[in-house]
Parts: C-alpha cells; sequence; structure tokens
C-alpha cells in the first residue's frame, strides 16, 4: 500500500504545474484550427517562442511557470509537432478533429470565380490582411477569456468545408453569428485598430490586435465606427452588423487569429465542442 501511495505522490509531483491552471482548462485544445497550451518552465523571463517560425504568445499562469498558447492552423496533420524555444525543441501532439461541410448558393456569380480585375484587387486587399495578422505587438492581451462580440446565436461554425455553387473553397476560418443588421459589433477584448478596409469578400472589415500576435478580423459590416490606430477597451463598439462583401444575408463573421494561424474562437469564449 505505502509503495502504491509513494507511486501517486511521485505521478502528481510530476505533473506539469499549470495542469489545473485556469488559462489551460480554457484553452488547451490541440486539435487543426485548435489551441496548444505548453509548459515552459518557471525562470524569471519570458521564453522566446516560435512554432513554424512564426512568434507564438507566452504568459505566467497563475503567477507561477510560464506557458506557450500555440494556435494550430487547420492545415496541420494529427500526430507530434514542436516548438523551438531558447535553443529547446519542445514536442506537442495534435488529436483530430472532423470538420462538417456546408453548401452555399450566390447570386453574383463574380464572388465564386472572380474575373481577371477582381483576382487584381483580391491579390491586394490580401496582403494587406495577412501584414495585420502577422504583426506581433509585444504587449500581453489584456484578458484570454473573450466576451462574444454580439449578442446573438451562433450560426456557421468554425472549420466548415465550404462549397460555393458546388465548387469548393477555402474551409471557414471564422466563427458567424446570427443577427440583424444594425446591432453593435464590440470589441470581445482590449486591442489597437491595426486595419479598416472595405473587401471584395469580407466588405467592411476591422482588425484589432489584442498583443502577442492575438488578432480578432470582424467583416461583413453595414459600418464602421473606428479608425486605424483607435484603443479600444473591452466591449467598446466597433461597427454594426451588415451584409456587405461575400454574404448572403446579415450576419456578424469573427476570426481570431493566434501565430497567424486561423483558430476556433469557441475556445476563448468557452463555447468548444470537439
Amino acid at each position: 500500500m505505502s509503495r502504491l501511495l509513494a507511486a501517486c505522490c511521485a505521478l502528481l509531483l510530476a505533473l506539469p504545474a499549470h495542469a489545473d491552471g485556469f488559462i489551460s482548462r480554457l484553452l488547451d485544445k490541440p486539435v487543426p484550427g485548435g489551441v496548444a497550451v505548453i509548459d515552459l518552465g518557471d525562470g524569471p523571463a519570458a521564453p522566446r517562442v516560435r512554432y513554424q517560425d512564426k512568434p507564438v504568445l507566452t504568459v505566467r499562469e497563475d503567477g507561477r511557470r510560464w506557458i506557450a498558447i500555440v494556435g494550430i492552423p487547420l492545415s496541420v496533420k494529427p500526430g507530434e509537432q514542436r516548438i523551438e524555444t531558447d535553443g529547446r525543441s519542445l514536442a506537442f501532439r495534435v488529436e483530430p478533429r472532423h470538420y462538417r461541410e456546408q453548401r452555399i448558393t450566390l447570386k453574383n456569380q463574380r464572388q465564386v470565380s472572380p474575373d481577371p480585375a477582381d483576382l487584381k484587387r483580391i491579390e491586394r486587399e490580401l496582403a494587406e490582411q495577412t501584414d495585420a495578422y502577422r504583426r506581433f505587438d509585444p504587449r500581453q492581451p489584456s484578458n484570454l477569456l473573450f466576451d462574444k462580440p454580439v449578442a446573438g446565436p451562433l450560426s456557421s461554425p468554425f472549420g466548415l468545408r465550404r462549397f460555393f455553387n458546388g465548387e469548393e473553397r477555402n474551409p471557414h476560418s471564422g466563427l458567424d453569428f446570427a443577427v440583424p443588421a444594425g446591432t453593435p459589433v464590440k470589441a470581445p477584448a482590449a486591442g489597437r485598430v491595426t486595419l479598416v478596409g472595405d473587401y471584395f469578400f469580407n466588405g467592411r472589415t476591422v482588425f484589432v490586435d489584442h498583443g502577442q500576435g492575438l488578432v480578432s478580423m470582424f467583416c461583413h459590416l453595414s459600418k464602421v465606427e473606428v479608425k486605424v490606430g483607435d484603443e479600444l477597451p473591452r466591449g467598446a463598439v466597433l461597427g454594426r452588423v451588415g451584409a456587405t462583401g461575400r454574404a448572403t444575408g446579415p450576419h456578424l463573421h469573427w476570426n481570431v487569429s493566434l501565430n497567424d494561424a486561423r483558430i476556433d474562437p469557441t475556445i476563448f469564449i468557452g463555447a468548444f465542442s470537439k
């Protein structure tokens, strides 16, 4: 009996110190399109971490150990992945997750197969948005449990394989809320507005940088009420729901990006379901 007790105590001591931490319980969903939380130890300074050669968000959990919060792209296959930190390579495992299909019919065929002029515009707009996603502001995010940006039911979930007029396109990279046009859209956490635009696919769009590669994007807005450089507190109104760009009706599309990987926003609002 004493040997069994000793073995159990040794096992408990071997568990990561952050195993029961709030951030880990909330965010550790290591699937394609999810988040991995990785123990980095209890050093005096924040370790520098990279994944797929991009900087990674690090925080001290419960005032004790440092953890890396890693966004996992949808394109990553289940299995072992690695981060690099201060000359070390640490492994984590990505588990499988199934994503459903969605078939959408659009009346505007150009939004399915853009013409050459549209393609030039789309390429230019994509470069602007990619740059906004890849910026790395060193400040810590104000909070990692986000508010919903609108009060309303979720409609199209993250990760859907999408078919427009029968043609497969990129998976759904965010979360849709079915709410009426004009509904106020609020910042789910404090951040700086880094990009405002009116885009071919996204319509009127706002990017908010929450810090350390954690970025929100809100699109299909009918109205934008902020400008680049604005510092938004949590809950600040940044625009109004609409149906601009490639949309079949009024709704809010919300992206969350972490280390330039689009990830499931339900993780950050405590609504993730595998």
